[in-house]
């Protein structure tokens, strides 16, 4: 039969490896949900990044005497030197001017 102090070394031995066990299970759940979080991360990085080059492309455009023009025709309705407007309306719509 083993000694008191055989048992005592023994379980103390084990709780020491149950604890060591238990700590490295939390630390590789730790490590993935870190590595969940990077992803996402990297996800919505990648994200903005394309969303800077679109508005970097755009901006690009907007510089351009083209784009300018676009704008003017878009927004605010201006037509370029020389052009003319042609208003086609539906039989049934009244006449306003």
């Amino acid at each position: 039969m083993p000694s008191l102090k055989q048992i005592v070394f023994i379980a103390l031995g084990l709780l020491g490896l149950a604890i060591a066990l238990s700590y490295y299970r939390f630390e590789l759940d730790r490590i993935a949900e870190i590595r969940g979080q990077i992803a996402k991360s990297e996800a919505v990085l990648k994200e903005k990044r394309e969303r800077v080059r679109e508005y970097k492309e755009k901006v690009e455009f907007y510089k351009t005497q083209e784009g300018v023009e676009h704008l003017a025709r878009e927004q605010y309705n201006l037509i370029g030197p020389g052009e003319r407007v042609i208003l086609l309306r539906s039989p049934d719509q009244e006449i306003e001017y």
